[in-house]
Order: structure tokens, then C-alpha cells, then sequence
């Protein structure tokens, strides 16, 4: 294997940027949405309004509001089909807590137009499960057993969890194309108002984007690191 000084030299070239990326871009939300946060909305919209509002824009109205616990524990329960909104934002009229809430409506109209990605997204979860709980307890018994069939499925488990992310980033921009369009068609905010939203949007995409990085990265990482013990070990 390929050790540097006793340190995973693939572990410090490739995952060790991505990490650190990731480090940023959950700063960078945060400290976005702490900034808008404290920009209230002219309109005087809550985040709980403002999501009924891109709902009824789009002709969806099976799809509740609710209020869930937490600091940005936001999200589109697709299985009873509501929006559940953080304290921070299902009550909040500020720009920063529109822009999230209309992000989580626009997953629910996603779905009620039977958006390909999610739906995709959807139905490979069971497998993703298994493979991000598995992936490496497989390929640590495949290495002490020095059977490389284990180390192969233990690859390829992880593969589908980096799938999921690849899969996610797409899902995750749609939504907030779908939820800026929204705002502004609806003249939910005002101009200046609209792009703090957006800046908050793109601040937690990227989140998505370092966890697509980091999930690559480590895949790569394993592939160079144990790819070929399938072969020799057999």
C-alpha cells in the first residue's frame, strides 16, 4: 500500500482537500444564514407562508406545513407527504428563512411532478443504507481474511452511497431553481431580497458539493488502495 511517512498518502492527497472543503462549505451556510437570518422580508412572509405559497403556484395542495425541532433540521418527507420547517424558519419572516422553506417546497413539487432524479434518489436509498453500513466493515474482513471477493462488494457498496450523492447534487440545484423562480414570479420578495436568498441557496448547495467530493474522493481512494486484491488474493 501506499504509505508517506507512515500517514495514507491517498488519504492526504485525495480525501484530505475534500474534507477540508466540506469544513468550508458547512461555515459558509451557516454563516450565511446566521447573516440573512437577520434580514427580515419587507413582504412580511414566514417561512411556513412562503412555502404554501410556491405550493400553490405550482398547483400542489395534498402537501402540509409543519413545524419539526432543530436548527436547519428542514425537509420534504416524501412518505406522508409534508414540508417540515425548523424553528428557525417555519415562523421566521426573514429573507434567509423564505429561501429554505421555498427550497423544501420545491422538493414536494419535485415529486408531485414526478420529477426523474428524485424519484431515483428515492428508490436506491434501501441500497445506499446498506452500502454506507457495510461498505467498510467488508473491506477491513476482506484484508484480514485476504479474501478479495469481500473487498470487491465492499468497493462496490460504497460506490452505490457515492451514487447517491451524484445523484442528490442535481436533485438538491433543481429544487432551488424551482424555489428562486417561485419567489420571484410570486413576488414574494423583492429584488434586493431575492438575492440573499439566492446567496443562502448557493451556500447550501455547496454543502452537497463537497459531499459529492468527499464520497468520490474516498471511492478513488479505496478503488487505488484495494481495487486490484480481488485478483490477487483469490
Amino acid at each position: 500500500m501506499p504509505y508517506f511517512y507512515g500517514f495514507d498518502y491517498y488519504y492526504i492527497v485525495l480525501v484530505l482537500p475534500c474534507i477540508f472543503f466540506a469544513m468550508w462549505a458547512q461555515f459558509k451556510v451557516n454563516s450565511t444564514f446566521k447573516k440573512y437570518s437577520a434580514v427580515r422580508s419587507r413582504r412580511g412572509l414566514t417561512g411556513a407562508q412562503a412555502a404554501e405559497a410556491v405550493l400553490r403556484a405550482a398547483g400542489v395542495y395534498n402537501v402540509r406545513v409543519e413545524r419539526v425541532a432543530g436548527h436547519l433540521t428542514d425537509h420534504y418527507d416524501p412518505r406522508t407527504n409534508v414540508i417540515r420547517l425548523s424553528d428557525s424558519v417555519y415562523s421566521s419572516s426573514s429573507v434567509a428563512s423564505i429561501g429554505v422553506a421555498a427550497h423544501e417546497a420545491g422538493h414536494a413539487v419535485q415529486y408531485a411532478r414526478n420529477y426523474a432524479p428524485i424519484k431515483l434518489r428515492a428508490a436506491i436509498i434501501p441500497i445506499t443504507n446498506i452500502g454506507s453500513t457495510l461498505a467498510m466493515p467488508l473491506i477491513l474482513i476482506g484484508l484480514v481474511f485476504s479474501f478479495g471477493g469481500l473487498i470487491t462488494l465492499g468497493i462496490i457498496f460504497f460506490a452505490f452511497a457515492t451514487l447517491f450523492q451524484l445523484i442528490t447534487l442535481p436533485v438538491e440545484l433543481d429544487a432551488s431553481r424551482r424555489a428562486l423562480a417561485a419567489i420571484e414570479n410570486g413576488g414574494l420578495l423583492y429584488e434586493d431580497e431575492h438575492k440573499m436568498a439566492k446567496k443562502t441557496l448557493w451556500a447550501a448547495a455547496m454543502t452537497y458539493v463537497a459531499a459529492l467530493a468527499v464520497s468520490l474522493a474516498q471511492l478513488l481512494r479505496l478503488i487505488l488502495l484495494f481495487g486490484g486484491r480481488g485478483n490477487r488474493d483469490d
